[in-house]
């Protein structure tokens, strides 16, 4: 009697309940109820291991034992074919992952260095907007530098900063795909830049007022609405909008501000909150923006939370100025350096930066706050033209 092959597909077919042997561990199984089904019976590891191959009739006695030698081969080289099986179902689930998943999925994980836990959107929008509505359903094994390339080309000239943006956060997704496991192609994203050329768009600075033309601006915010007092205490400050829009009655006491470090961008890691002196006007600033308050957030906004960070920016769009509020840091900064002997040290932490390496850092423990809070007086003096001659600090 033949070992292998002992079924005909006819025979297959006429066959009523029961197990039928077609040879070399393969058997047809079939139930009262008619259904029927394939099985191979290995040994494997010194274990017997019994092995589906699909339902017959949809699985043919020729494609039964096609797949009863592919996996009789691996038996020979001692690999359990039922876990071969699940290990290549197992990739073929995991690399049909599509990039939207991976983005997802990463933003999940990066959202606690992001701040307020990423909640503005800002780290997904530049995906959001331009990548996924193109690439996002594609399974991110498949994306390659065409892809990438064919996307990013209608705005890497145009928009180049948020095209360098979408660029990086692409490969972020790639690298985040890669430690789950995926095949991806990690330098996808740097053979698109190649491709796609270097950019003919020069960034641009925010605009910022000069200086001696501040005072004149601070003078006309008179009202003692929201907006112009937060743009009074945002020139007084030379802080950027976030600490400005967040300011909260706790976070002063007496003629310091003490803003929380995750609201003082460039600050990252840092473990001790941020000081700020204030100025007799930055006081007064303060005390009257208290009958504004809401929930102790001195500049709330008409409906919930606070002000947006495009307020301040439309006010001064409807004066007709080409300044925006972040420039007024610059203002201040270039103030500085023009009318006073500051050391660089204290001019900058005044603006909110962290100067000096890991090392000068971790000696430096002094935030100037005498010095600064002299230097802000002397800023105050100016903007509501009571300043004086040139004065050193430090």
């Amino acid at each position: 009697m033949r070992t292998k092959n002992r079924l005909s597909a006819k025979a297959a077919a006429s066959l009523g309940a029961g197990k039928f042997a077609d040879g070399g561990g393969l058997w047809l199984v079939k139930r009262e109820n008619g259904g029927a089904q394939w099985v191979l019976r290995v040994t494997v590891h010194g274990r017997r291991r019994e092995m589906g191959l699909g339902t017959y009739p949809a699985v043919s006695l020729a494609d039964a034992r096609r797949e009863a030698d592919k996996a009789r081969a691996l038996v020979r080289d001692d690999v359990d074919p039922i876990k071969a099986r699940e290990k290549a179902r197992r990739d073929a689930e995991r690399n049909l992952h599509t990039l939207a998943d991976i983005a997802a999925d990463a933003f999940e994980s990066r959202k606690a260095e992001l701040k307020d836990d990423g909640v503005a959107g800002r780290w997904l929008s530049p995906l959001n907007i331009h990548v996924l509505p193109k690439l996002g359903r594609v399974p991110v094994v498949e994306i390659d530098q065409i892809d990438i390339r064919d996307t990013l080309k209608p705005i890497w000239h145009d928009k180049a900063h948020t095209a360098r943006k979408a660029l990086n956060r692409l490969g972020l997704c790639l690298k985040h795909a890669a430690a789950l496991g995926l095949d991806v192609d990690l330098q996808a994203p740097e053979k698109a830049r190649a491709l796609l050329g270097r950019q003919r768009h020069e960034t641009t600075h925010i605009p910022a007022m000069p200086w001696r033309e501040v005072p004149a601006f601070y003078q006309s915010l008179t009202d003692g609405t929201v907006t112009h007092l937060a743009l009074r205490l945002l020139i007084l400050t030379g802080l950027r909008s976030a600490p400005i829009r967040f300011a909260h009655v706790d976070q002063i006491e007496g003629n310091v501000w003490t803003i929380p470090p995750e609201l003082v961008k460039g600050r990252k890691g840092a473990t001790q909150a941020f000081r700020v002196p204030l100025s007799e006007e930055a006081v007064w600033v303060i005390e009257d923006a208290k009958r504004h308050a809401r929930e102790g957030y001195l500049f709330p906004s008409v409906r919930k939370g606070v002000i947006s960070d495009a307020t301040m920016s439309r006010h001064m769009e409807r004066l007709g100025m080409d300044y925006r509020p972040h420039g007024f840091r610059s203002s201040f900064r270039d103030w500085i350096a023009e009318t006073t002997s500051t050391p660089n040290d204290v001019a900058e932490t005044a603006i909110g930066h962290v100067s000096g390496g890991n090392v000068e850092r971790a000696y430096k423990r002094t935030d100037f706050l005498e010095q600064r809070h002299a230097l802000h007086t002397r800023w105050a003096n100016h903007l509501t033209a009571k300043a004086g001659k040139v004065v050193r600090i430090g």
